[in-house]
């Protein structure tokens, strides 16, 4: 039977609606990769590492020690982005180890912890210490070893947008200078030559604990009683926290003199990147 316009017509429309519905429901369900965090380097704000990447490491990862002078074991390891924190062990392994998820599918890694500096499952920002390098687990010196995840697979590793690719072989053929930290978060990255005594005012008036040898954050600086020898001096002293804190003591917010910083001249008091710490 030959059948009317009318009804070829409507059977036309039916067929183009359910393909115009079929496409709908396709683009509704697909969305874009989502955009990867602003990594930056996993240690502290003008620190320079070497890094390399060897045939038996798992995924795209990278190896990471120190090469300015500083010393690799002991030094922060620093999230190079927003997240929240996890605290692992896999003494076969991994070691000691954080993964900080964030967002979007974005994970990264940090393995061989000497020990941790955050709780598990708290939020971190970008340049909060979340450990300490070490060699923990299946590990033959103090590194670094980092990682960038997208839905569980390993990643080319960018850090401020720029890809480290291709890796190295070996150390000492490629570097990278951090920019973590950098006066972020109220905190600047500084390295201190010896254990310094802090103090509850600009002054060595009132001890109240020791901050180690090594990479510290400080505040900001005030200037307070002079402190070195004849040749060698600082009068500046900067805020910080405490590593160690005498009994009956208060090691938060506590002085210790600029003398002791690893870099700069006298009375001069910068962070590793060489920015002027401000004023308290």
């Amino acid at each position: 039977m030959r059948r009317s316009p009318r009804i070829r017509t409507r059977t036309s429309l039916l067929a183009l609606l359910a393909l115009l519905g079929g496409l709908l429901t396709v683009t509704a369900t697909a969305s874009p990769a989502a955009a990867a965090p602003n990594f930056k380097a996993p240690y502290a704000c003008g620190q320079q590492w070497t890094y390399s990447h060897h045939s038996a490491e798992v995924r795209r990862a990278l190896d990471f020690v120190r090469t300015d002078g500083g010393a690799t074991a002991g030094s922060p390891v620093l999230a190079s982005a927003p997240g929240t924190a996890y605290r692992h062990s896999q003494p076969g392994g991994a070691g000691n180890y954080i993964s900080i998820d964030h967002g979007g599918g974005w994970q990264t890694y940090y393995f061989h912890l000497n020990a941790f500096s955050v709780a598990n499952g708290v939020q971190v920002g970008q340049g909060r210490q979340i450990g300490t390098t070490g060699s923990t687990g299946n590990s033959s010196g103090a590194h670094i070893h980092y990682e960038q995840l997208l839905n569980g697979v390993g990643q080319n590793i960018v850090i401020n947008g720029q890809s480290l690719s291709p890796y190295p072989g070996s150390y000492y053929a490629k570097y990278l200078t951090s920019d973590n930290g950098c006066g972020g978060g109220g905190k600047f990255w500084v390295d201190t030559f010896a254990n310094a005594t802090g103090y509850a005012a600009p002054n060595t008036a009132d001890a109240q604990g020791i901050l180690n040898a090594g990479t510290n954050y400080v505040y900001c600086k005030v200037w307070g009683a002079r402190v070195g020898t004849a040749t060698q001096f600082n009068h500046w002293w900067l805020r910080t926290d405490l590593d160690s804190v005498y009994a009956g003591k208060n090691g938060r917010n506590a002085y210790v003199s600029a003398y002791y910083l690893s870099r700069w001249g006298n009375d001069e008091a910068r962070d590793n990147n060489g920015t002027v710490i401000p004023n308290c």
